[in-house]
């Protein structure tokens, strides 16, 4: 069986995934995969992925793995991240498109970059691209380990808003307070790149490979 299984739907930053999984995870059986079965089989799961939410919802349908993650959102441990956590979610702005439903909550963009602002009145950037501070809401094994507020590395437009504040797992300042990282249950999501944010990233991979909710 699978140990670990990163859902290949064409549209994730696959290979940085799957190097940091392996390196915090040596002698596990860690697999990038578009096989349901796989998936389904897996102790647990690693849903990445970048680019445009129409696209990765018009992606995953296509190579017929909605299912799979549905199931496996619902009964195993299972970590999204970056359009990863925007899918879980009902609907997005971008692209107008629903999204799996798995969480009650939307995903909207940024305000323009015109009106978003630094302490210092200079303009902010949007995308959001690069390293910034995470904040904790409440304690997760997931966190276990890492330094309050420590940075992790980001590139996104949009973010999610959830229906439910007690999803929220962490926040981060950029023009405005948003939710970066979600849990319930056996659900985990990031909107950051864990595996592009060194020792901070790489030790929430461990905690995830480790996490038994």
């Amino acid at each position: 069986m699978t140990d670990v299984a990163i859902i290949d739907y064409g549209m994730g930053n696959l290979r940085s995934v799957c190097k940091a999984v392996e390196h915090v995870a040596p002698g596990r059986d860690v697999r990038v995969t578009s096989d349901p079965a796989v998936v389904a089989a897996a102790g647990r799961v690693v849903f990445p992925g970048q680019g445009a939410m129409p696209d990765c919802m018009r992606e995953l349908d296509a190579r017929g793995l909605r299912q799979a993650v549905l199931d496996a959102a619902a009964s195993k441990p299972f970590l999204g991240i970056c359009i990863g956590q925007q899918m879980l979610f009902e609907h997005s702005e971008e692209g107008n498109v629903p999204g799996l439903g798995i969480l009650p909550g939307k995903v909207v963009r940024f305000p323009p970059a015109a009106s978003m602002m630094q302490p210092d009145g200079s303009h902010l950037k949007v995308p959001h691209m690069g390293w910034n501070r995470v904040h904790v809401l409440h304690p997760h094994a997931l966190w276990d380990g890492i330094e309050p507020d420590s940075r992790f590395y980001f590139v996104h437009s949009y973010h999610v808003v959830p229906a439910e504040p007690a999803d929220a797992a962490a926040q981060t300042e950029y023009g405005l307070r948003f939710t970066s990282a979600v849990a319930r249950d056996n659900i985990f999501a990031v909107q950051f790149h864990p595996e592009k944010s060194a020792q901070a990233g790489l030790r929430l991979l461990e905690n995830f490979v480790r996490w038994a909710p």
